[in-house]
């Protein structure tokens, strides 16, 4: 009789667990593809951070394959316990692997096509990273001055941040540049290591706790 309890208890707290865990363990990140729903015309996310919380207005008239991409992550949890691994103070900030490799392979190679360039990257704007035409993904970056040079290369700011700023201002540059060229993190060894790797060679890089679609 015990055990028969024992086994119900522990089919109930596993059935809890599946009902709350995050989008993520519930293989909702897997399939790119999938996440595909339109964002609202206007919308907020909020960023908790180890710094303090800021939230990032998007408009999707600015850049509406950029808005609805971004609104599908933060919705299903792809930023939750992400790095902010590139700091360059004066420049921008930029974050969007996921500390699990697992979850981030798949959106290597998830490229949205282009969004003309609407609004400029000024101080507080939000824009994806790119390696060329067509290659966003996941990664994105907050300009920390007014980087109009970036506009005419394609860099299409898809929101602002409206509160926090100042968060984002305190978030940690000691490491600066990416290898090669600097001191930071190599972005190919976040992907295939994640967290892991950060935790053991950078870890005093600052990160989101959880990042959430405000209604």
């Amino acid at each position: 009789m015990r055990r028969t309890l024992a086994t119900l208890a522990s089919a109930i707290a596993l059935a809890s667990f599946a009902l709350s865990a995050p989008a993520h363990a519930q293989g909702k990140l897997d399939s790119p593809a999938n996440l595909a729903e339109k964002a609202p015309a206007t919308y907020k996310a909020k960023f908790d951070t180890s710094k303090g919380a800021f939230v990032v207005e998007v408009t999707r008239d600015w850049a509406p394959n950029g808005a609805d991409r971004f609104y599908n992550l933060v919705k299903n949890g792809f930023y939750d316990n992400v790095r902010f691994f590139r700091v360059i103070s004066g420049f921008m900030v930029q974050f969007g692997i996921n500390g699990d490799p697992k979850i981030s392979a798949p959106w290597r190679e998830a490229r949205i096509s282009d969004d003309p360039v609407k609004q400029s990257n000024r101080r507080g704007y939000i824009t994806y990273a790119m390696a060329g035409p067509n290659t966003r993904t996941s990664q994105v970056f907050i300009n920390f001055a007014d980087n109009a040079n970036l506009d005419n290369s394609g860099f299409a700011p898809f929101g602002r941040i409206v509160s926090g700023m100042d968060v984002v201002d305190k978030l940690n540059a000691e490491y600066g540049e990416g290898a090669p060229r600097g001191r930071g993190p190599d972005q190919g060894r976040i992907q295939m290591e994640g967290n892991a790797y950060l935790n053991k060679e950078f870890s005093r890089l600052d990160y989101v706790k959880k990042a959430t679609i405000e209604r």
